[in-house]
């Protein structure tokens, strides 16, 4: 029996690549419109305008020889100018396209707005379905091709997910945060998933990449029990993290250092991890839309932690990667 997607997988899952494939990294950006991320969720509350920086961020992923693949959501996948954009990319073989779900802004509008509507998974199942396939089929007419890959909008899985990916031939999920738990927003727990690539399914039709978070210090092998129990406790996370005894970094620009990604790439290559799958927000490429990126100091921080991020990688043997060449190299 299939274990729901949401949910940890069953043993024996874990996914295996050819030996030519090595240990390569991943870049994801979820591609979508800038919102208050304090605001109560509003279908028409939100703007565009650093859509015209994703030319300049794809140019320094061209010189950095990496080809990202951009989630993109409904207001991307409906704006002439970031189809322009990414599309061009795409056609040019520098870029993948993949999809994102943002319940909020994509069509029908039948459900509430509310937190718990705001996890796609949380959708009855024929609503879910009918904004999957209006986003997929967007998808496909904007840039001419198929989607590979699918991130849920806050990572937000559902019991029906996994056959809407089957249903439209999505071969690959991005949703699960391995180490993170969201329930208390009403969303799905993540704590006991796995970190490296496993496959959802006992036939082996769709292949589950986990956003890449590891935990460091000294009792990094008992985070998963240890750091749960942290977050409940004020500032307590932050002392262990300062006292090497426990931190949770994900390997992402937006609020993580360069410096404690660098810790996280370590820790992922001695657990042997194949795959390092990389993320963060499009919104953050200009300043003031995300909390992370407030001013144009910020942002070039940002670029810089991408610069390290790669050379660091180049030096420990991990190379870029794209969803066409884990397809092709993902033993069935």
């Amino acid at each position: 029996m299939d274990s729901p997607i949401f949910e940890p997988p069953a043993r024996g899952r874990e996914a295996r690549f050819g030996p030519a494939f090595g240990t390569r990294v991943l870049l994801t950006i979820d591609a979508e419109e800038e919102f208050d991320w304090r605001a109560p969720f509003s279908r028409t509350a939100y703007s565009l305008t650093h859509v015209p920086r994703i030319a300049h961020f794809q140019q320094f992923c061209e010189g950095l020889g990496v080809a990202p693949v951009y989630l993109v959501d409904w207001p991307i996948a409906t704006s002439p100018e970031a189809v322009a954009i990414i599309g061009s990319a795409v056609r040019a073989g520098r870029a993948e396209v993949g999809m994102q779900l943002h319940p909020w802004v994509n069509p029908p509008f039948d459900e509430d707005l509310s937190a718990q509507n705001s996890y796609p998974g949380n959708l009855p199942r024929d609503l879910e379905r009918s904004k999957f396939l209006r986003l997929h089929e967007r998808v496909v007419t904007a840039f001419g091709t198929a989607p590979l890959i699918y991130r849920a909008g806050r990572y937000g899985l559902g019991p029906d997910s996994a056959d809407l990916l089957r249903e439209s031939g999505v071969p690959i999920d991005s949703s699960v945060r391995t180490h993170f738990d969201y329930r208390d927003s009403q969303g799905p727990d993540y704590s006991r998933h796995p970190l490296a690539p496993y496959w959802v399914d006992e036939g082996r039709t769709l292949l589950e990449l986990p956003v890449t978070s590891v935990y460091w210090g000294m009792l990094r092998r008992q985070g998963r029990w240890i750091h749960p129990l942290l977050t409940r406790m004020p500032r307590a996370a932050g002392v262990a993290a300062r006292c090497g005894l426990l931190e949770r970094i994900a390997l992402t620009p937006e609020g993580v250092t360069a410096e404690e990604a660098l810790r996280g790439i370590d820790m992922a290559l001695d657990d042997g991890l194949p795959l390092l799958v990389l993320s963060f927000h499009s919104p953050s490429l200009a300043p003031g839309h995300t909390p992370y990126i407030r001013t144009e100091a910020d942002l070039d921080r940002l670029y810089d932690w991408f610069r390290r991020i790669y050379m660091y990688l180049e030096m420990r043997a991990v190379r870029p990667t794209t969803i066409s060449e884990v397809m092709a190299s993902v033993e069935r």
